[in-house]
């Protein structure tokens, strides 16, 4: 049984297709997203809804506190276990995310020293130079989009989560974790708590954080572009695509 994996840039639109894609094949999700992993951090990671996920299995969100470490070699293993469980159910697994390193990981079965696993670094220089053969049954689609569209639909998003949801959101999470973790260097929170205590306009905020958004994209879009094993779609082709 075929593992799917559904990758992109921020705001591509990854989730939406994943759901549809795993409504059609009996299929169940596991988030390959390393700002979903943190409790607490809903609006700003824009995890899907419960009413987003349509009833589908959702793994991979929520593992770790904020202020908790979890490696890259933490995901692998957890990957590859929730893979076993969900094909031994036969169901179809679908991993969803844009984060590469951890992607190429599980794909290319990188082997980790220690029981924390190699540094960051190592793992970059790794991920650029060791990609020669997937290690599986692995289907890499990855969701195109031209540089205009992709920004629009960036600035949109972020429009959209610029709310009183994400406001208490934020100030929860410094209330309860201060900015001393990595976790909570992630963009939106930093803008959106800026913004409440008046140091920028809302304006600002926003504009600084697709500011954010746009750069991780392209890092993300470089990093994966570099992969030969990833067949680009445009995203109304991939549900055809696949269903073939």
């Amino acid at each position: 049984m075929q593992t799917i994996i559904i990758l992109g840039p921020t705001g591509s639109g990854k989730t939406g297709i994943s759901i549809k894609l795993a409504k059609a094949l009996g299929g169940e999700i596991i988030s390959a997203d390393s700002r979903a992993i943190y409790k607490g951090m809903d609006i700003g990671t824009a995890k899907p809804t419960k009413e987003e996920m349509e009833g589908i299995p959702h793994y991979g969100l929520d593992l770790v506190k904020p202020d908790e470490r979890f490696t890259v070699a933490d995901w692998k293993t957890y990957a590859e276990d929730k893979i076993k469980e969900i094909k031994s159910r036969g169901k179809t697994p679908i991993i969803v995310g844009g984060t590469g390193l951890y992607i190429d990981a599980l794909i290319y079965d990188y082997q980790f020293k220690g029981p924390t696993g190699e540094k960051i670094g190592d793992l970059e220089q790794k991920s650029c130079s060791d990609r020669t053969e997937v290690k599986g049954d692995y289907l890499l689609i990855g969701i195109k989009w031209g540089t205009e569209e992709l920004r629009k639909r960036l600035k949109k998003r972020i429009d959209q989560m610029f709310n009183d949801d994400l406001y208490n959101e934020t100030k929860d999470l410094v209330q309860k974790y201060g900015w001393g973790s990595q976790a909570m260097k992630s963009n939106i929170y930093e803008y959106a708590w800026q913004y409440l205590q008046g140091e920028l306009t809302l304006e600002q905020a926003k504009e600084k954080c697709f500011y954010e958004d746009w750069h991780l994209a392209k890092r993300q879009l470089t990093w994966f572009k570099r992969n030969r094993d990833i067949v680009w779609l445009e995203l109304e082709k991939i549900y055809p695509f696949v269903l073939k």
